[in-house]
């Protein structure tokens, strides 16, 4: 039977590679990684490692946004597993909505894309061809300010709660299409109606019964929960953030923490809940496996490389021009 722990080790050693792996990752996953982060942020430190080869332990938009960011890289997914919020919205997706927004009396040049990093390069591209940017959970606050200096509408995609979240901590209008009324000369923030299903098994129930349970206890929520969950917390945050705060915490502080699984039961042992009654476990992001792990590696040594990650120049081009301006937003 193999070892797959010391083959990974072995195959790290002797290949040029580097093995990535994102925070929901499960453990045995995690520990194997030379670099672990949020999405970003890995597609940022790949670009400026050394090694040729990346192994990257995430879903898909992950891989690509490495591709994107540094084409130059090969880069294998042991999984290439599909975040749920980003196989909502694709480019066929993303023009419907545009000519939503038109044929409801705003002209196309009067519309500036934001596209959350959680979403396929062809999106990200088509968003970067209209003048629009890249966000992440942590910057959103920022380019979206950023984004009203145009006195364009902000199309937001494709998670609502994430742009509902921040239309609300700055006092704007939304509207999210295909849930009420959304009249988008109306709304400063026009959200495409994506979220993210393990954010929203997040419940007010589940707040109630840690409040009363332990009175003093603090919420600490991912903003790509419902805006009623946000609200209801004391904090909300980024994963980076997320972890952060509660780093920050007296010991002796109890929280409940409303984002994954893999992420929450990583943090401290003591005086640290899940907020919820299920475990909100990512499915996908729990595909990979170390054999996986392990068969991409020796797909490399054996130059039989699989599941690699390929986009195509013109998706390259637009999409990392929509990273690019997200980047120079100070």
């Amino acid at each position: 039977m193999i070892d797959y722990k010391s083959e990974i080790n072995r195959l790290k050693r002797e290949l040029d590679v580097t093995v990535v792996a994102h925070f929901y990752q499960r453990d045995e996953v995690f520990e194997m990684a030379d670099i672990t982060g949020d999405s970003l942020e890995l597609a940022r430190k790949c670009k400026a490692d050394s090694n040729p080869w990346v192994v990257f332990c995430g879903v898909a938009f992950m891989g690509q946004s490495v591709k994107v960011i540094a084409p130059e890289k090969r880069v294998l997914m042991p999984k290439v597993a599909c975040c749920s919020m980003a196989r909502m919205i694709d480019a066929s997706y993303f023009d419907d909505t545009v000519n939503y927004m038109v044929e409801n009396g705003i002209p196309k040049e009067d519309i500036l894309p934001i596209t959350y990093i959680n979403s396929d390069a062809t999106v990200k591209a088509k968003v970067g061809e209209m003048g629009g940017l890249v966000c992440t959970s942590s910057n959103a606050f920022k380019i979206i300010e950023k984004g009203l200096e145009s006195c364009k509408k902000i199309l937001f995609v494709p998670d609502r709660c994430l742009g509902q979240n921040f239309a609300i901590s700055m006092g704007l209008k939304y509207c999210v299409i295909g849930e009420g009324e959304c009249d988008p000369k109306e709304a400063d923030i026009i959200c495409f109606n994506g979220f993210c299903a393990v954010h929203q098994l997040f419940t007010l129930e589940d707040i109630e019964f840690y409040r009363n349970k332990y009175p003093d206890i603090k919420i600490a929520v991912h903003p790509e929960c419902d805006p009623k969950i946000v609200e209801a917390s004391d904090f909300s945050g980024s994963t980076s953030q997320l972890i952060e705060y509660i780093s920050n915490l007296d010991p002796e502080d109890k929280v409940a923490v409303g984002t994954e699984y893999n992420l929450v039961n990583r943090m401290r042992k003591a005086n640290t809940y899940v907020l919820s009654s299920t475990k909100p476990e990512c499915p996908t992001m729990n595909e990979t496996t170390l054999e996986d792990l392990y068969l991409t590696l020796k797909s490399i040594e054996d130059n039989r490389p699989i599941n690699e990650i390929e986009v195509d120049e013109h998706t390259v081009k637009y999409a990392n021009l929509a990273l690019e301006r997200m980047l120079a937003v100070k």
